[in-house]
């Protein structure tokens, strides 16, 4: 069972589930008939996470987290816009969540796109140019520092768009100073299956 009762115990054991995950060991928690039934009256999510739309990123999966533990939120490179905003001030206020997580990933295509765009000056034509343009000044910001490799970008992505998340959403600011909210920058490796944390505000 999931522990709700701290932020920075909500991250444990969803990294428990990951490792069970990569071990091939999956205990597929709270799916049953019951569990469903359950949810009928309502949800209480332990964690909310922002994720890549990537089909080879199962959020729940790779936590081996059940039915109405997560609350999950998928755009092209874990991009933020008004309605995600929206919807995660929702998953804090309205369902007290205590984690919030933003999952970047391993091989990321959005990422790449962008990459190549601050790089070579190639800016995607069509619809696929806006979050070619949100995930641009994470890739300045890491260029800046250093970072060049798509690894340390995906790092930096996640980490950044993290920030933003604690810096921009009131709700989330105000918790996480309060201690009754974490906010956590993960990756996730397709390699081994496993997350990496990039980094965490949790109140000291």
């Amino acid at each position: 069972m999931i522990d709700a009762s701290t932020p920075s115990g909500v991250w444990e054991q969803l990294l428990a589930g990951n490792a069970r995950f990569a071990h091939d060991s999956l205990d597929h928690p709270r799916i049953d008939r019951n569990r469903r039934e359950e949810l009928r009256g309502g949800q209480a999510p332990v964690a909310a996470i922002l994720s890549c739309s990537d089909s080879r990123v199962p959020v729940e999966l790779l936590f081996d987290a059940g039915l109405g533990d997560i609350f999950v939120i998928r755009t092209a490179g874990g991009c933020v816009d008004a309605a995600v905003s929206g919807s995660l001030d929702f998953a804090v206020e309205a369902l007290g969540v205590k984690l919030v997580i933003v999952l970047s990933h391993e091989g990321c295509g959005a990422i790449g796109a962008a990459i190549k765009a601050v790089e070579e000056a190639e800016i995607p034509v069509g619809l696929q140019r806006v979050f070619v343009e949100k995930i641009a000044p994470s890739v300045i910001a890491a260029h800046a520092v250093g970072h060049v490799s798509r690894d340390e970008v995906e790092k930096d992505h996640a980490g950044i768009t993290a920030e933003h998340l604690v810096d921009r959403i009131p709700a989330i600011q105000d918790r996480v100073k309060s201690g009754t909210l974490g906010v956590v920058a993960a990756r996730y490796r397709l390699a081994d299956g496993r997350v990496e944390t990039v980094a965490e505000h949790f109140a000291r």
